[in-house]
């Protein structure tokens, strides 16, 4: 599938087409199911400086046109990582993405620090949906000083490429798009997950055992493509987009908006083959259409003035509010 083929920060991927972090494991409990080789590549499970056991039971909970999950990034820690997984994963021809996170700056480093001296990681990608600790509970993701600050301290300390994965649950995502690429990273991957809440009406009591979870997919994808495409006017470097991608042309409406490539999450937990269904379904759309490269489906979308009009945060956009003249 030539027509599939791509450059992601200096990497060559068979296809645009991703595994999300927090959907696929490390990698290697999917190698049975679907050949990692033919995939454009993974994210792995977020990655901590330390074990983590993660939240209480039920971690998931199906919802009309999605799934809200609580795991708790529950993991190895980086160094049974590197001893234990990543030897094996060495085997595939697949570019393998560590997603790193902390509560504090120390901790990120930590992580990526201890993953430089590893062979077998293409990049990584920053999860900054976490609460800075050391500056009272403020996320990452929340704050551009904060967020370019984490960066900052992480980008001088690799030169693999450096990915941070934005969380949707902001007012504004350009701001945060700006900030993380002014400070040193090589793409943006978006969106995360929203922060929602089931209920048991029944019994009275959350649906998930830490109460609050994050919503992701079909139900997301019109917002997850709306700040794509809003980032993508924002910044030069590449973004990725995710959010309820199904299908292949799921996949095409992200390019179109201006993705680079795409990653695939809630849709791994019902088809572990999914990633790679969803190429070959992007293929047949490419063919369909007439599109002799992916490349050229990057960023299509025609926007009129009319619809630019509209766009979130423009002045005709606004409500009008009524005179204070009596």
């Amino acid at each position: 599938m030539e027509r599939l083929e791509i450059t992601l920060c200096g990497i060559e991927l068979r296809n645009p087409v991703l595994a999300a972090s927090g959907t696929f494991g490390y990698g290697l409990e999917f190698a049975s199911l679907i050949d990692l080789n033919r995939i454009g590549g993974f994210v792995t499970k977020g990655i901590s400086a330390q074990p983590i056991a993660g939240n209480p039971p039920p971690r998931l909970w199906e919802t009309a046109a999605g799934m809200m999950n609580s795991v708790g990034l529950q993991n190895v820690g980086v160094r049974a990582f590197v001893r234990d997984k990543l030897p094996q994963l060495r085997r595939f021809r697949t570019a393998v993405f560590a997603n790193v996170f902390g509560y504090a700056q120390s901790d990120y480093a930590e992580v990526i620090r201890v993953l430089e001296d590893a062979e077998g990681v293409s990049g990584y990608e920053l999860n900054v949906s976490c609460p800075n600790t050391h500056a009272g509970g403020i996320f990452f993701s929340s704050e551009p000083d904060q967020l370019s600050e984490l960066v900052r301290s992480v980008r001088h300390l690799t030169r693999r490429p450096l990915i941070v994965k934005l969380s949707p649950n902001v007012s504004r995502i350009q701001p945060m798009a700006v900030a993380a690429a002014e400070a040193g990273a090589d793409a943006i991957s978006l969106v995360n997950t929203f922060i929602a809440l089931a209920i048991d009406a029944r019994a009275r009591r959350p649906r998930l055992g830490a109460g609050f979870g994050g919503l992701s997919g079909p139900a997301i994808k019109p917002i997850a493509l709306r700040m794509v495409y809003e980032a993508v006017q924002a910044v030069r470097v590449p973004v990725i987009g995710l959010g309820g991608i199904r299908t292949g042309e799921d996949a095409a409406e992200f390019l179109i908006a201006g993705a680079s490539a795409v990653q695939v999450g809630t849709m791994n937990f019902a088809d572990p083959r999914a990633p790679l269904r969803i190429a070959r379904e992007l293929d047949k759309f490419l063919v369909s259409e007439r599109v002799a490269s992916v490349r050229d489906l990057v960023g299509s979308l025609q926007m009129n003035e009319a619809n630019r009009k509209h766009a979130p945060g423009a002045e005709s956009d606004r409500p009008v509010l009524p005179s204070r003249r009596s």
